[in-house]
């Protein structure tokens, strides 16, 4: 199967060019990759342009993170899409493979752990997940959306990013796809993703109450009840992973 990885970038050189290499070595080969970047001023473009592997790369302004996600999407012609930011890398040079090796036959997502490092690649935090249980969301469950890769027929039917968010819409569209339309996903117990610390949903304190306005606002548009003191006490207790 054909996977179409979608890396979105913003003044990105310190980073992008790790970004790319990871997806270059990678032993599955039949993929591509589709850069959607803001209109960077530095040499993130430059980077890029040396890259021949790369399908197509767009440079404009954009409304943020999720409509350039979407952007992406439109442009998309594998059968499974995934998202790699530039400040991200697979965590080996196997984990295309492993993904596409999760897609049986009536499988629409895959996901799996990932890790977060630091800039002197010091690992901060581990983010292990575990398979999907009904009403799991309620309880602050999420897949990491960076070893998220779904079937392109699941975009096409359930629509894409909702762009009115600023910083979940990932947990908008799992949300969406995952409790309210039910496709059928599949955990991978397996490191995939290597994350930067950083970015707009690690960015201290006032993101994550601006994460957790966003999430109720998710459960809201989708008409899903919930207990918000519970939903609290479930996402506090992730400290662990930093530990």
């Amino acid at each position: 199967m054909k996977v179409s990885i979608i890396t979105i970038s913003y003044n990105s050189s310190k980073t992008i060019k790790e970004t790319l290499d990871s997806v270059i070595n990678q032993t599955y080969k039949n993929f591509q990759h589709i850069i959607i970047d803001g209109g960077s001023e530095d040499e993130t473009l430059n980077i890029c342009k040396k890259y021949l592997h790369i399908y197509k790369i767009i440079s404009e302004k954009d409304k943020g993170v999720y409509d350039a996600f979407n952007k992406g999407l439109k442009l998309a012609n594998g059968e499974i899409i995934g998202f790699l930011n530039s400040d991200d890398t697979f965590y080996d040079k196997n984990s295309l493979n492993k993904i596409v090796k999760g897609f049986e036959k009536n499988t629409d997502a895959v996901f799996g752990n990932l890790k977060f490092y630091n800039n002197k690649n010091k690992v901060m935090r581990k983010w292990r997940s575990k398979p999907y249980e009904k009403g799991a969301f309620k309880n602050s469950w999420m897949p990491p959306h960076p070893t998220f890769y779904c079937k392109k027929k699941i975009f096409d039917h359930y629509g894409n990013f909702n762009d009115s968010f600023k910083i979940a819409g990932d947990f908008e569209l799992m949300l969406r796809f995952i409790h309210c339309n039910g496709i059928k996903t599949k955990f991978l117990d397996q490191n995939l993703i290597k994350m930067k610390a950083g970015g707009l949903s690690n960015s201290g304190f006032r993101s994550k109450i601006e994460i957790l306005k966003e999430e109720f606002y998710a459960f809201e548009i989708n008409k899903i009840k919930f207990n918000k003191f519970t939903y609290i006490l479930n996402k506090a207790a992730k400290i662990k992973e930093f530990l």
